[in-house]
């Protein structure tokens, strides 16, 4: 338990570095850094090796293109370099069908779109909250995914030590109760509810918020958060399915006492998506 609240509280200082440089480059290529980091996870995870380098070679460009496109040349070129690494793909499996098992070819392309995915939507709150006319919000909601995330994840534990009877889903995560579930979806909203008055507070003071927080955006926080919380175990749940049929524990080492960075944030893998196709819905179209 030690070790685990060292790193929470040195991956928080280092969260609060990255959030300082929001709006530089800095912030984009952290976020691309973790990304890869994560699709490497996954690659090991499939039981590939120095062997298949080229599975994870062709993964990094692409990436790094989805993830860093800010202007509209790099836009238009996603849509042909995507046709090009999945038709390197479909080759790779033609020319290594002995050897390259398309099962685990599928979950390792699958699960990294899924990464892509989550860790792309946090660069696009900063692309469609751009800092000169949003000041802040975009790092608000940055933070209420990871609040809703890992609010949940915190009282779903302490939930499930205290009143966990009956199992959630025992034969994916033996641990998971229906009353951590439930523990969870509380914590995710107060979580959210939180740091919206933080925010609010802030905002009264100096100019952090563009958004104006009134009574009806909690009641919409309360939607957002139990939702949310359910996306959140969705999330632990995929990751934790993949890993029983890799036959790994921990994705990687990278936290001590906590694992890598997929089980860090395994639980932001839906939750993220969600908030960032949500913000324009719920708090600007009001």
């Amino acid at each position: 338990m030690k070790t685990r609240v060292i790193t929470a509280a040195v991956g928080l200082a280092l969260l609060a570095v990255v959030l300082a440089f929001f709006n530089t480059v800095l912030f984009d290529l952290v976020l691309s850094a973790v990304c890869l980091i994560a699709i490497h996870e996954v690659f090991a995870a499939m039981g590939f090796g120095k062997k298949q380098w080229y599975l994870y070679a062709a993964a990094v460009p692409f990436t790094l293109l989805v993830m860093l496109s800010t202007t509209q040349t790099a836009r238009m070129l996603v849509l042909p370099i995507s046709f090009l690494v999945v038709l390197f793909l479909n080759i790779c499996q033609i020319v290594q069908v002995k050897t390259l098992e398309f099962g685990k070819l599928a979950g390792y392309v699958y699960f990294s779109g899924v990464i892509i995915f989550c860790f792309y939507s946090l660069i696009h709150l900063k692309r469609v909250l751009p800092f000169a006319q949003y000041r802040y919000d975009a790092v608000y909601f940055i933070l209420l995914v990871l609040c809703f995330a890992w609010g949940g994840d915190t009282a779903a534990y302490f939930a499930g030590r205290a009143f966990g009877r009956r199992k959630l889903a025992p034969t994916v995560s033996p641990h998971k109760t229906v009353e951590g579930a439930v523990g969870g979806i509380v914590g995710s909203v107060a979580a959210g509810v939180l740091l919206t008055v933080v925010y609010h507070a802030l905002s009264a003071a100096y100019p952090v918020l563009s958004i104006q927080v009134k009574p009806r955006h909690y009641l919409i926080l309360l939607f957002m958060g139990a939702v949310a919380s359910v996306l959140g175990i969705l999330g632990d749940l995929f990751a934790s399915a993949v890993k029983r049929q890799a036959g790994i524990k921990d994705y990687g080492t990278i936290f001590p006492g906590h694992g890598g960075i997929l089980d860090r944030f395994d639980s932001v893998m839906f939750i993220a998506p969600f908030v960032s196709i949500a913000v324009r819905y719920f708090f600007y179209l009001l």
